[in-house]
């Protein structure tokens, strides 16, 4: 199946696209390592945060890494995404045909992805990741890094998993893993490998 976006036919990625994942996800033609960022599709309450995604995007680039992410122009989605592209870096965008009503896809992307739901999205993009970094963001950047935690506590995977807590953001979240931990519903261990920075430099 294909859509026409800007004149531009895409291919639309299934669930069946992604039961050979390798595939379906061609990494050849890139030229450095990809980090899968979380975010909002949104800028939140406070500057803060828009300045944290574009401070992340040029780290990114500067240290010779690329991006992969929902595909949005909007919110700190495209903030982190036009520092990478602007910085020369490459940035790769995944997101379901179904979204494109809500969100504007970004036009100058190295690679757009189109999918038929989020969980063929997550997928192509947990495959492009060779780390996950999370942003402040929404229920959706919430489950986003909770399910790819997930997936590492079931051994899919061993990618390094970093929340950035910006503002002091997920001080909340951090707090509740540590009391689920407590409470042995959750190993320590699993605990560990969820890397806390509040900074960008960190």
């Amino acid at each position: 199946m294909q859509m026409n976006i800007n004149n531009t036919n895409y291919e639309v990625l299934t669930s069946q696209d992604i039961a050979h994942i390798e595939r379906a996800v061609d990494k050849t033609s890139l030229t450095m390592p990809l980090v899968a960022v979380y975010c909002g599709s949104r800028s939140g309450n406070d500057e803060i945060y828009e300045k944290a995604a574009r401070d992340l995007g040029r780290a990114l680039a500067e240290n010779g890494l690329g991006l992969v992410y929902g595909g949005a122009s909007i919110g700190l989605m495209g903030a982190v995404a036009d520092e990478v592209i602007n910085a020369g870096a490459q940035a790769v965008g995944v997101i379901p045909t179904f979204m494109l009503k809500h969100e504007i896809a970004h036009e100058q992307l190295t690679r757009l992805h189109l999918t038929d739901t989020m969980h063929t999205r997550k997928t192509v993009m947990a495959e492009y990741a060779d780390a996950f970094v999370t942003l402040p963001g929404g229920l959706g950047t919430l489950e986003e890094i909770m399910e790819i935690a997930t997936w590492r506590q079931l051994y899919q995977h061993e990618k390094p998993m970093i929340i950035l807590n910006i503002n002091g953001f997920y001080d909340k979240l951090i707090e509740h893993l540590k009391y689920t931990t407590e409470q042995g519903f959750m190993k320590q261990q699993d605990l560990d490998r969820l890397v806390v920075c509040n900074t960008i430099d960190e």
